[in-house]
């Protein structure tokens, strides 16, 4: 693990031949040496990445917010629990004109004229 030239060097190796890197010890303990580095992070670096990812998240959120904000502004909903009441009158009967047929005049002549 200290020295990352020869370990690359057994990887490249390994990787060349496929059927040695299976039985071959220094090729496993390559592999374990590689997935150890991997697993390896610096903290102050982890960290700021950490950092990094949660002020990014918080602007989102926040952007996400006004977003919504400004939808909820614009689709302004009708409270009907709070309009104003207007008096509404009812409408007049319909007045009768002699002139014009009721209902069961048009059915009797209707059924009067096949």
């Amino acid at each position: 693990m200290a020295d990352r030239v020869a370990l690359d060097g057994v990887l490249m190796k390994c990787n060349s031949n496929p059927q040695k890197a299976r039985s071959d010890s220094d090729c496993l303990n390559a592999r374990i040496a590689i997935e150890r580095l991997a697993a390896r992070v610096d903290p102050a670096v982890e960290a700021k990445r950490v950092e990094n990812f949660e002020r990014s998240r918080e602007q989102l959120r926040l952007s996400e917010e006004r977003k919504r904000q400004r939808e909820q502004e614009s689709k302004a909903k009708v409270d009907a629990y709070n309009l104003p009441v207007i008096p509404v009158e009812p409408t007049p009967p319909p007045t009768k004109d002699p002139q014009s047929p009721t209902v069961s005049q048009t059915n009797t002549v209707s059924q009067t004229n096949p």
